[in-house]
């Protein structure tokens, strides 16, 4: 083609023989010519992009068009992600909860954050008090079932005997000795489960499978018999029954039994009753001078209290009298 007929693209003057043409996409140009049309800088490495008819620099075209990623901050160049009123890469925009990738999964804005389905309807289920399947990541609306550690819909389980759909009454049974907890479970309906001969807990109804205590004509956990006053398990330790209810042995002579008014301690000898009181026998003393006392030992009571005959005598003798005139008006407080 003869150079008559060629001109730059830029400045629009005619080419000389031999000289060096530039030729992008059928344009041509003077190598002086073909320049960012931003910094007029030759295109390093001859990399350029292009927009609206002009040629930018790698550089000058991110300053002037491409967005930046609203997490890290760099350009994106490719695919954008416009979301949350920014701009991101793919893989920077993420779950707030989760961190799983959202570009192709979709999300919802909740309380502004961008959340997979999954972790908005486990936020949502927290705010109502619910749970969240672990099967469909649907919100629970029932009571859930139970199953190796994690909460399901019933519905998505049928009994491992009769095949029914199971409800949240299903009971989960250890198929296999040996294996460790929640690995070889299975699970069964209520009446399945009842004809396998399974104990029952009577604190929390589920099924015992280790050791078990029998006790007020029930089944339980050993972690779950428990003193119906201070709730700790008796671990084997000696359990005191009363009115269908079971009781360690402190609280059981607290509550029904004997303390000693001195040292609040079960009294498990002889007991040694005066003023309306329980005491150790070799706790009984006088309360003025700690004299020891038993059952032969002349005492008098002042303020709810045993004084003994010497410590008595040392009262003022207006004291005494109005003791005695006490006394007198009430006979049954007199001291033996």
């Amino acid at each position: 083609m003869s150079l008559d007929h060629m001109f730059c693209s830029r400045c629009r003057e005619g080419f000389v023989a031999h000289e060096k043409i530039v030729n992008s996409r059928g344009e041509l140009w003077h190598p002086q010519c073909f320049v960012c049309a931003q910094c007029f800088r030759p295109f390093p490495d001859g990399i350029f992009y292009e927009f609206e008819g002009y040629k930018y620099c790698e550089h000058d075209f991110h300053v002037l068009f491409a967005p930046c990623c609203g997490k890290c901050g760099e350009f994106v160049i490719g695919r954008v992600i416009k979301a949350m009123n920014a701009n991101w890469h793919p893989a920077c925009f993420r779950c707030e909860e989760c961190n799983g990738e959202l570009a192709d999964a979709g999300f919802i804005k909740c309380q502004g954050r961008a959340l997979c389905h999954t972790c908005n309807a486990r936020v949502k289920a927290g705010a109502l008090g619910k749970h969240i399947c672990h099967q469909c990541h649907g919100v629970i609306d029932d009571k859930p079932l139970r199953f190796r550690g994690e909460v399901y819909h019933p519905y998505h389980f049928n009994c491992t005997a009769c095949g029914i759909e199971l409800n949240s009454d299903a009971r989960e049974v250890r198929s296999r000795p040996g294996y460790a907890a929640n690995e070889m479970n299975e699970l069964y309906c209520l009446r399945c489960h009842d004809k396998m001969g399974i104990p029952i807990c009577g604190a929390c109804h589920r099924p015992i499978e280790e050791r078990v205590v029998t006790a007020l004509g029930k089944h339980w956990h050993v972690e779950h018999f428990v003193c119906a006053k201070c709730e700790k398990p008796f671990l084997g330790h000696r359990h005191y029954e009363k009115k269908g209810l079971a009781y360690c042995e402190t609280h059981y002579h607290q509550l029904f039994g004997n303390l000693c008014f001195v040292c609040n301690q079960v009294i498990a000898g002889d007991v040694f009753t005066a003023l309306n009181k329980a005491w150790c026998v070799h706790h009984f003393a006088c309360a003025f001078c700690d004299q020891k006392m038993n059952q032969k030992t002349k005492f008098f009571e002042f303020d709810l209290k045993p004084a003994c005959k010497k410590c008595y005598d040392k009262f003022p003798q207006e004291l005494k009298k109005r003791m005695r005139r006490m006394y007198d008006s009430n006979p049954k407080r007199i001291p033996a």
